[in-house]
């Protein structure tokens, strides 16, 4: 049997994606991505209304993905020492709690705060929810596992990108901040099932993740753990060569999302009446449906084989952002975006758990969100600099050419 048609068959078994432990996974990851992405446009337009302009807009964007950056490597550490349960749940009040306090206080430098929270929350509930997707995995069916979390972690973006705009803009910013610190808090009671800590080797062949008894798992043919339940750092995923071209196409993609979260609703001020929400919509409703989609294909055809294409649609969505007048153009450009975003999100997910053995799950997802969480820090901080000299069109079309260049590391990765 050739490789396509292992992955086929292994991939149309019976073993179930939806587990009791990944349900619970995606209904946590659903509240936590909804508080992330109810205030990810919504605190860029308060810091700019409050005076902040185009660079405080990006600031609060980037101080985010600073945090996010800063916390992931220590994630691991925090799993092993604390276990699932506790860092998750605490990952999740940082998201939203913190939002609160602007209602309060208002002020840039207690904004900047609360993004640093937000990030230290975001760091923590990507980085375990990522790697524990990849664990409750069936054999053959970790490419659409992480589709379908990737799907909960999308999901929220449907909603939750226009909403913040939109309630903003009709309610004011204080009660969007208290609908984000009362998301978190539903979201906690789905924690309490989530596995206490991560599996040791020898309890994952006997397919009892909590330490209590259990039948054998469908995982057991992997020969590879984390140590003593503790993935390495990130160091060793990073000196992965294969690991290489996959993050770098990540970054780019990111750094593109940075770039249209934060500053498309800023752009679009002067247009036409709720452009910005439905724009803002359309990318968050196509590109779950593109990661999941992904997530299939890869299963059966190879996940870096659709890297180039999906690549290719990011670049062309946010070359099509220079026409800012038509909205057909923006509308279309935002089709594009979230289906190559989408889809390079799971490709590059994927591709790299591909590559290292299952010891090596919690350091890619590691690095993983590393480079997604920078690339939309540097994307948010970096066009806000650019476009006090260029403006808005030229901004978008100099980021356009950035992911032109990624076209390379995907042609070479293809396969």
């Amino acid at each position: 049997m050739n490789a396509r048609a292992g992955r086929t068959a292994a991939a149309t078994g019976t073993s179930r994606l939806l587990t009791r432990p990944m349900l619970l996974l995606l209904v946590a990851s659903v509240g936590g991505m909804g508080g992330f992405y109810l205030l990810l446009s919504v605190l860029p337009l308060y810091a700019a209304t409050a005076g902040g302009g185009g660079v405080g807009a990006g600031l609060t964007t980037g101080t985010m993905m600073l945090a996010t950056v800063l916390a992931e490597p220590a994630v691991p550490w925090f799993l092993t020492r604390f276990g699932h349960r506790a860092v998750v749940g605490a990952g999740l009040l940082l998201l939203g709690l913190p939002s609160a306090a602007l209602c309060l206080w208002s002020s840039f430098p207690l904004t900047l705060g609360v993004c640093l929270a937000r990030g230290v929350g975001l760091g923590i509930v990507v980085v375990a929810g990522t790697a524990l997707a990849a664990e409750l995995a069936p054999p053959g069916r970790r490419s659409e596992s992480l589709g379908l979390y990737g799907v909960s972690l999308g999901v929220p973006s449907v909603l939750g990108l226009p909403a913040g705009v939109w309630l903003s803009d009709r309610l004011g910013f204080e009660p969007v901040f208290l609908l984000t610190a009362a998301l978190m808090l539903l979201a906690l009671p789905a924690v309490a099932g989530l596995p206490a800590r991560q599996a040791t080797r020898a309890e994952r062949l006997s397919g009892d993740p909590d330490g209590r008894s259990g039948g054998p798992d469908s995982r057991s043919g992997d020969p590879d753990g984390f140590r003593g339940g503790a993935p390495g750092g990130p160091l060793g995923a990073a000196v992965n060569r294969s690991l290489v071209r996959p993050t770098l196409i990540l970054g780019a993609a990111t750094f593109a999302s940075g770039v249209l979260v934060t500053f498309l609703p800023l752009a679009l001020l002067g247009g036409p009446s709720h452009l910005a929400v439905v724009a803002l919509l359309v990318q968050a409703s196509v590109a779950p449906v593109a990661r999941w989609g992904a997530g299939w294909w890869g299963d059966r055809q190879g996940s870096s084989s659709l890297l180039l294409p999906a690549v290719l649609a990011v670049a062309l969505g946010t070359a099509g952002l220079v026409r800012l007048e038509s909205p057909v153009v923006v509308i279309v450009s935002m089709i594009l975006f979230g289906a190559g975003f989408g889809a390079v999100q799971n490709l590059t997910l994927a591709t790299m758990f591909e590559r290292v053995p299952r010891s090596g799950f919690g350091r890619v997802s590691v690095v993983w969100n590393l480079a997604f969480d920078a690339g939309m820090g540097l994307g948010a901080v970096g066009f806000g600099l650019l476009i006090d000299r260029t403006g808005y069109p030229w901004g978008f079309a100099v980021t356009a050419a950035l992911l032109l260049a990624v076209l390379v590391p995907a042609w070479h990765d293809r396969r």
